[in-house]
């Protein structure tokens, strides 16, 4: 349950049981959408055709990027992968940069067609917690009379669609939007996982990284490792690897790991990355290899008796790192299998695509 309170004006206990009950994401992106708007005006007008489009774009990048399930019977998933097929937009795409896609197409009949399926309930519907009715007349007519205090009133005047935010809750939504943001996610984490039980790092999978973590210290560590024992080989290409003449890959991709522990991390030919991608390396071929790499690499630095807190990386595959360099190489690739063969099985399940060089 949310608790804020905000000088006695509102009954915030209502808005704490927006998410009950909640079979679908739609209520989640909706008020995301709506808090995200109207952040960035002090117009309380808000078009349900801008907040729905802004619905597909929060959900574009955990839908087509790290290949969330949202659950078989959501109506906001079968949008987003339609649109799609239909709009040339990366997966990988940020939201502003999906809204003006989206907005490009607007003249296209598919394209309206799958936004106005989600302007048909999902502004009646939640404000079921202010106002108890399932008619959407009687909603709208209620709504406009802001009764219990409801959040909005809705609006439908001939082509126009819009919501007005309740004047009582607009300093309130401004004054506590990090709040009220973190607790719509912590609720759609919840929902996600349940739906997504074997993947990991939800939370950090529902939204775009302006920026990706620096690799500095790990590509220091590969260095190091080449300083002292020669070049090595790239698992895929063969080709020797010198120092700062490589990239850096995510062995199981980035998109379903969303870490950059250094046991999944692996020095590679520079045009290994665009080749593959966010698709997984066949472990028949590129496991035992990544095994035999990873133990050389780890050999080579605790022998040097250099230190650095990124060894620690490795005790998340239940050991240290001086128990992983005492074992012999078919002990550290049976290690290796057990990890990475159940996240290569879910990835698969998942939708992500199998590669070889």
């Amino acid at each position: 349950m949310l608790e804020l309170t905000h000088k006695n004006i509102l009954s915030t206990n209502r808005i704490g049981k927006i998410f009950e009950n909640t079979s679908a994401t739609y209520k989640y992106f909706w008020f995301l959408s709506i808090m995200q708007i109207h952040a960035k005006t002090e117009n309380l007008n808000i078009n349900v055709w801008d907040i729905v489009t802004r619905m597909v774009a929060n959900a574009w990048y955990p839908i087509h990027y790290f290949k969330l399930s949202f659950g078989k019977s959501d109506s906001l998933y079968g949008i987003v992968n339609q649109l799609h097929k239909e709009i040339n937009i990366p997966i990988d795409a940020g939201v502003e940069a999906v809204i003006e896609g989206i907005k490009s197409y607007n003249e296209s009949p598919l394209v309206k067609k799958l936004l106005r399926t989600l302007t048909l309930n999902v502004p009646y519907r939640f404000l079921r917690p202010w106002i108890d009715t399932s008619d959407d007349r009687e909603m709208v007519r209620r709504s406009q009379m802001l009764e219990n205090d409801c959040l909005y009133s809705i609006h439908k005047e001939g082509t126009d669609f819009y919501i007005n935010i309740n004047p009582k809750w607009n300093d309130f939504l401004h004054r506590h939007y990090n709040v009220l943001m973190d607790f719509a996610y912590w609720n759609l984490t919840l929902f996600l996982q349940a739906r997504n039980p074997n993947v990991p790092a939800i939370p950090n999978k529902l939204i775009r990284p302006e920026v990706r973590n620096s690799l500095a210290a790990q590509h220091r560590y590969w260095n190091d490792i080449i300083r002292l024992s020669g070049p090595v080989n790239c698992i895929y290409t063969g080709r020797k690897l010198y120092i700062n003449e490589y990239d850096l890959d995510h062995f199981i991709p980035w998109s379903f790991v969303s870490h950059d522990l250094l046991w999944n991390l692996i020095p590679a030919d520079g045009s290994i990355n665009s080749s593959k991608s966010n698709r997984l390396p066949d472990l028949n071929i590129y496991l035992p290899k990544l095994a035999s790499m990873q133990l050389h690499g780890l050999k080579t630095f605790v022998k040097s008796d250099k230190k650095s807190k990124i060894l620690e990386d490795f005790i998340s595959l239940g050991y240290t790192a001086n128990e992983l360099v005492n074992m012999s190489d078919v002990e550290f690739l049976n290690v290796f299998e057990r990890t990475f063969t159940p996240m290569n099985q879910i990835a698969l399940n998942m939708g992500f695509e199998t590669w070889k060089y």
